[in-house]
């Protein structure tokens, strides 16, 4: 159960289906800095299914990147945080480092942040992976991969600043190894020991990072013992005082939507039945814009008997199919100002050659989206339509994330088949 005062979170109506256990509850924050200035932190809600939430933070980043104007991706970054259990172990965690460097799903680099306690649970290393390191799997993208001591708190800090100095540098993937490990096992409430007695019979006899710190500073003369008591005192207040806090703290709609889902109504509050249609004067004007290919493009000729066909659609308002259907009101949503996005295997041409959004020069093998073409200077990912990698989990992922940034979108991925979902 979730702790804290007023209505219990299915009762609000914001907060269903979104974890299972407290600290897996979303939410952002606006940071002050020592410069002055505020960095925006949001917390994506993720369930105990290990590792699922990766593709949900790499799709909203790019959504975040697209909305704020980020075409360098320097403004916008996203950091993962795993265990080396699952970072070995789980494939979604492959399928979404390969989105990494694809055009349209790459964020510019992810910063991930593997605890590596030693341990899974209780499955050791020798019986839970079959490389040497638990991140051996980021050497498929060449990614730098920093091993690092936990109890060293320096060197701890140092090696996150290098990993970001690194995304911002080279706009990849950068991998950090933290060991460390879980002074009182899982959860920090289980019994190690039936487990792993001889690992635990040397964490229990082992300084924490906090003492062995502290006795580093005081060796080098850097703080005093008064110095250090004063800050203990300081955070374990700032501690209690936040815990005492949240027994009667509410959610808040701003915690947990962005700006752009004010207005929206809950989920248990019932929406205004909008009209949907459009003038058959707007569906004329587009369906011209998006049958219309250059001069000097030479299509297949198949595609180009499809493209005449559906120009012909327009002429008379008759035998419009699914495929001209749908761009009509893809086309028409961009006329509104909406966003589109559309992604998943082989929808550039759809499975059953039903679609043709993006064309292929049979002469030159240039590519011509024509619904990047429906109004005047239309920004180029206004509209979206990608191919992905041959991944359902990763790829539905990245666009529920996607989604979750601005209700005013259409965001889509398509399964190939009907059982791929």
């Amino acid at each position: 159960e979730f702790s804290g005062g007023g209505l219990p979170v299915d009762e609000a109506g914001l907060y269903t289906g979104t974890g299972d256990v407290k600290y897996h509850l979303g939410t952002s924050y606006d940071r002050p800095t020592r410069g002055g200035r505020r960095l925006h932190l949001s917390l994506v809600a993720n369930p105990s299914h290990l590792e699922a939430v990766n593709p949900l933070v790499i799709g909203k980043t790019r959504a975040k990147q697209y909305y704020s104007n980020d075409a360098k991706r320097m403004k916008n970054m996203g950091v993962l945080i795993h265990g080396d259990g699952s970072f070995a172990g789980q494939g979604v965690v492959y399928e979404t480092l390969h989105l990494s460097a694809l055009p349209n799903y790459t964020t510019g680099g992810t910063i991930h942040i593997v605890f590596n306690n030693q341990v899974a649970f209780t499955t050791d290393p020798k019986s839970g992976r079959s490389s040497q390191y638990s991140t051996d799997v980021a050497k498929a993208l060449n990614a730098p991969i920093f091993h690092v001591n936990g109890d060293d708190v320096e060197a701890v800090i140092h090696v996150c600043e290098l990993a970001a100095e690194w995304r911002q540098t080279f706009h990849s993937d950068v991998v950090v190894d933290l060991v460390c490990y879980r002074r009182f096992g899982h959860n920090e409430i289980d019994e190690p020991s039936f487990t792993q007695p001889k690992m635990y019979k040397v964490i229990r006899n082992h300084p924490s990072a906090l003492e062995i710190y502290q006795k580093k500073l005081l060796e080098l003369g850097d703080l005093t013992k008064e110095d250090i008591d004063k800050i203990h005192k300081k955070v374990t207040s700032i501690l209690n005082d936040e815990f005492l806090a949240s027994k009667d703290y509410v959610p808040k709609r701003r915690d947990w939507l962005s700006a752009y889902w004010s207005g929206f109504k809950s989920p248990e509050q019932l929406s205004r039945i909008r009209n949907t249609g459009v003038k058959p004067e707007i569906l004329k004007n587009v369906g011209k814009a998006i049958t219309a290919l250059p001069e000097n493009f030479t299509p297949h000729k198949a595609v180009k008997r499809i493209y005449e066909q559906r120009a012909q659609m327009i002429k008379t308002g008759e035998d419009i199919d699914w495929g001209f259907a749908e761009a009509l009101a893809f086309a028409t949503l961009i006329v509104e100002g909406n966003h589109v996005r559309l992604s998943g295997q082989d929808v550039e041409r759809g499975t059953f050659s039903h679609r043709h959004a993006v064309l292929h020069d049979q002469a030159t093998w240039e590519k011509y989206c024509p619904l990047d073409h429906v109004i005047m200077n239309q920004n180029e990912e206004m509209f979206t339509v990608s191919n992905s990698s041959l991944s359902e989990l990763g790829v539905l992922g990245f666009e529920l994330g996607y989604s979750m940034e601005n209700p005013n979108s259409l965001v889509i991925w398509e399964a190939q088949f009907g059982d791929f979902a």
